[in-house]
């Protein structure tokens, strides 16, 4: 018999190699952030400003003595005003494309906070597949006002060329970058097998017929950065005739380039489902329902919003529908929306107040582009673009 007060005792092999038991992250400096990836108005590792951290990694996995808070966003001074029309010019300062955002320098002093606004890439007017800025590109734009963790900030909103042009720049970048199969702007077509937004990858079947060198395969892949969404996040698609070139990596590698639909046309939710966008009027309303695990809801529009006939129609339509498959709705003038349908980073949840555009399809009607919904802020003529206080009164 071992005398266990003499010898030390062995811990068995599962005791000793188990990991530690799971205990939930905390987050720094308050839930997620919206607007971006991890951490709000980008993602990881966050982007300096002013001395102080725009994002970071905002799940906060690190012990809590490594942790730092996120800064607020620069404060708009109480007595400025904003001339929701003036146009403002401007150089970028930052821009990180895959995250979808970026700073502008603008060109007025003493406009806005430090004299530089966040641009996110929904507010850039652009003809490239996704739209992107680079840094010293001369740009124009309006002022917006926003709210962020209850704090009154601005965003550069509409940005242009200066003239009003839309931004391209995509194809001068790609011309110097990428190794394409019989040209730039040759087009083949194909199948779409499928895409998925989660993995950011899909598969494409080229067509028979086509004189190509037999190294390229028939199958080719396709990523997130090559699907011409018309400026959007891709959604999932699976088994639909589209168009694209092809071009070469470095590895030797052929990849699917500027998948469209055939003629062209961008694989936007529009296209895909034969929605009729209503136009990018904001509407407002809060989330009536809304199922989390599978990613769809409805809305409640405000009662003091007048949605248009067209709409009025649709719903009736889509009521009508539901009721004869023996449905019991109690309300009738609920919109249907789903996660894609939202801003990236949006946190939805039952009861929030949201702003949204409209749609109608072959189903009914539906809201898109959700996000918070933003407080009215007063405007006023040239007050904020000379940096003087409004006139009391």
């Amino acid at each position: 018999m071992v005398p266990w007060g003499g010898a030390p005792v062995q811990k068995p092999w599962l005791k000793q190699n188990q990991r530690p038991q799971y205990s939930p992250p905390q987050w720094r400096g308050g839930p997620p952030a919206p607007y971006g990836g991890k951490g709000g108005f980008g993602g990881k590792g966050g982007l300096a400003y002013g001395g102080a951290m725009y994002g970071g990694d905002g799940y906060g996995f690190a012990p809590p003595q490594q942790r730092r808070a996120r800064a607020p966003p620069p404060r708009m001074p109480e007595h400025l005003q904003i001339n929701a029309t003036m146009r403002y010019t401007g150089v970028v300062a930052f821009y990180h494309k895959w995250k979808g955002y970026g700073f502008i320098e603008v060109s007025q002093k003493g406009v806005v906070p430090k004299d530089q606004i966040f641009c996110h890439w929904r507010q850039i007017n652009s003809d490239d597949r996704f739209p992107f800025l680079v840094k010293g590109l001369e740009v124009e734009f309006n002022i917006t006002p926003w709210m962020e963790r209850g704090i009154k900030t601005v965003r550069a909103k509409d940005v242009t060329m200066p003239g009003g042009m839309n931004i391209g720049l995509q194809d001068d970048l790609d011309a110097q970058e990428k190794s394409f199969i019989g040209g730039q702007h040759l087009r083949y077509t194909g199948t779409l097998k499928f895409f998925s937004p989660k993995l950011g990858f899909g598969f494409v079947v080229m067509d028979q017929g086509y004189d190509v060198d037999p190294s390229v395969p028939m199958e080719m892949r396709v990523e997130t950065a090559e699907v011409n969404a018309g400026g959007r996040q891709p959604v999932h698609m699976d088994n639909i005739p589209v168009e694209f070139g092809i071009w070469r990596t470095q590895r030797g590698l052929y990849k699917v380039y500027n998948m469209t639909l055939p003629g062209g046309h961008p694989l936007t939710q529009d296209a895909l489902e034969n929605r009729i966008s209503m136009g990018t009027t904001l509407f407002r309303g809060s989330v009536g329902i809304w199922n989390w695990r599978q990613g769809w809801g409805f809305i409640r529009a405000d009662p003091a919003v007048d949605l248009p006939p067209r709409v009025l129609a649709k719903l009736a339509q889509q009521v009508a529908a539901a009721r004869a498959r023996g449905r019991v709705i109690t309300e009738e003038k609920m919109l249907y929306f789903r996660k894609p349908d939202c801003w990236p980073g949006v946190y939805i949840r039952q009861g929030s107040e949201v702003e949204f555009q409209l749609y109608v399809d072959d189903k009914g009607a539906g809201a898109c582009e959700v996000h918070e919904a933003q407080p009215v802020f007063p405007t006023a003529g040239a007050n904020f673009a000379a940096g003087v206080p409004a006139a009391a009164g």
